[in-house]
């Protein structure tokens, strides 16, 4: 049987194998340096790392085999459901490396590996660049401040005073009650004139409500989720 096989492959076969190892083992240096150019200064997970790493060698694959038939349009539309746009977090960064990755598997599917080579070190060392000079980075620093107040306080103007001395700009986005009713918890989008979160900010709201619970924590505007 094996000599079956053997005989069955001709010369023009082993050159096709032969450039799709060639052409996988490209993409997969593709995804490689992919990766570690997202995990440069960057929170990642295993997972989304190592597909960045397989991914151009999946793209590739499929795109070879589907060349010069009409299947390559729905292999190609396959390849990119493999991205899902759902509720699970994410950002623009673990998007845009994902379509860089994919991206680069289509072209050493194409066969043009010196191309993939070369839009690796330009487009992974612009964003090399970018992230070392923090660039975009908003300088707005909102926070979501959480505040509980008794419900015999009348949370109308109860804080503008100390809002006004600490925060270019709030805007108090909801209150509820909590407890059976027995406090009030109002929430604000604060813009802070400082980056640190001021302990004097603090203790004048814990004087203003009775010492109860005060929560300051990252606004939902500085997040980049995509």
């Amino acid at each position: 049987m094996l000599d079956t096989i053997t005989s069955s492959v001709t010369t023009s076969d082993m050159h096709i194998l032969g450039a799709l190892v060639l052409c996988t083992l490209v993409s997969l240096a593709c995804g490689l340096g992919v990766a570690m150019v997202y995990r440069f200064k960057n929170a990642y997970s295993q997972g989304l790392a190592m597909m960045l790493v397989l991914m151009p060698a999946l793209v590739q694959i499929i795109v070879m085999l589907a060349s010069g038939n009409i299947g390559v349009g729905i292999a190609l539309a396959g390849a990119f459901a493999l991205i899902r746009f759902r509720s699970v977090p994410g950002n623009a960064r673990d998007i845009g490396h994902l379509f860089l990755s994919m991206g680069l598997g289509f072209v050493t599917g194409l066969g043009y590996l010196f191309f993939a080579f070369m839009f690796l070190v330009i487009i992974g060392g612009t964003s090399l660049v970018l992230t070392v000079t923090q660039f975009g980075k908003g300088e707005f620093n909102y926070r979501q401040l959480k505040i509980k107040i008794p419900e015999n306080l009348d949370y109308e103007g109860l804080f503008e005073d100390i809002l006004d001395k600490y925060a270019l700009s709030y805007e108090l986005e909801n209150v509820r009650t909590t407890q059976m009713g027995s406090l009030y918890e109002l929430t604000y989008t604060v813009r802070l004139k400082t980056t640190s979160m001021p302990k004097a900010f603090i203790d004048e709201l814990r004087e203003r409500n009775g010492n109860l619970s005060i929560i300051l924590g990252r606004g939902r505007r500085d997040m980049e989720e995509l």
